[in-house]
């Protein structure tokens, strides 16, 4: 998330009380959480195994629970709640806008576009040229949707991401100020759920296709021309690169990257990164030939016990 107008050092600081290391005239013109951050931009850290993630990160601010050396050209913020002084943050610079009309307000909707009953449509939403949206959808803040999509019935778009810190025995919702942006020629089939970004965007690359009731959390990007075939579950920061195929009920763990053309079969687990243009069985999924060399050895195990 880009802030409207470039802060310092020293301004953030005083607004959240908290003492700085660095210039006070250090440059900030963003927030973003850890996997998506861009020069510029102030980033949030509590646990001290990924102080060297955050503070070697591309984010030249960081809030930090505990006094260390600062890196050149950054700047710190030590603050007793990172994580809380993180969310005062967006939600100063984001805040939640509520709307009880079935339109929000600075919404761009092509004339082309064919919208059906009861479709409900958030603020600051761009829609293209010959979009179909079918009934029951939800698009929700800071979407835009390109040309030629199809999104099916009761599906939702730019739902808040899942993303929590447990504090005791309740949990602590991250404020969502993120999007979504929705590539040229996408097909989104019926009760599919699209997280936004937390303070990024979650995107969908042109010429993807979803089947019904698939889940995509916040900051994932699907590359261009993958299928996604009904019950897939993809959490957050995972990224498909151009051409991945994920069979039914395929499931992806949060920040992995699935390369180009890969292909998961149904039921598969992922686990880790997978290397591009091989086929993938399995939880955790593998290889397909290996995997079928495993499943062959299994076969034989009662007859390798009986021999014994």
């Amino acid at each position: 998330m880009k802030l409207p107008q470039p802060k310092t050092l020293k301004e953030i600081a005083d607004f959240l009380q908290c003492e700085f290391i660095g210039d006070p005239n250090h440059v900030i013109t963003g927030i973003n959480e850890i996997h998506r951050v861009e020069e510029g931009d102030i980033v949030f850290v509590d646990y001290e195994k990924y102080y060297n993630k955050a503070l070697n990160s591309k984010a030249t601010t960081i809030i930090i629970d505990k006094e260390v050396d600062c890196p050149d050209g950054k700047g710190l913020l030590v603050s007793k709640q990172p994580f809380d002084d993180f969310n005062k943050l967006t939600k100063h610079f984001s805040p939640f806008n509520h709307f009880s009309e079935t339109r929000g307000k600075l919404i761009e909707i092509d004339e082309s576009a064919q919208i059906f009953a009861n479709v409900v449509i958030g603020n600051n939403v761009k829609i293209g040229k010959n979009v179909v949206i079918y009934p029951g959808v939800v698009i929700l803040d800071n979407t835009i949707i390109e040309d030629n999509v199809l999104i099916g019935a009761n599906t939702v778009i730019g739902q808040h991401a899942f993303y929590y810190k447990k504090k005791g025995t309740i949990y602590d919702r991250m404020h969502t100020c993120g999007g979504v942006h929705i590539h040229a020629n996408v097909e989104i089939g019926a009760l599919c759920t699209i997280d936004a970004g937390v303070t990024a965007t979650t995107i969908i690359g042109e010429g993807t296709k979803i089947d019904n009731q698939v889940q995509i959390g916040h900051d994932t990007i699907i590359g261009k021309n993958c299928l996604l075939a009904a019950n897939v579950g993809i959490a957050g920061c995972a990224e498909l690169k151009d051409g991945v195929t994920m069979w039914g009920q395929v499931g992806c763990a949060s920040d992995v990257v699935v390369g180009e053309n890969a292909v998961i079969l149904a039921q598969s687990g992922i686990s880790k990164s997978l290397a591009g243009h091989k086929t993938y069985f399995g939880s955790p999924a593998q290889d397909i030939r290996q995997k079928y060399r495993e499943m062959a050895a299994l076969r034989r195990l009662p007859e390798i016990l009986e021999s014994m």
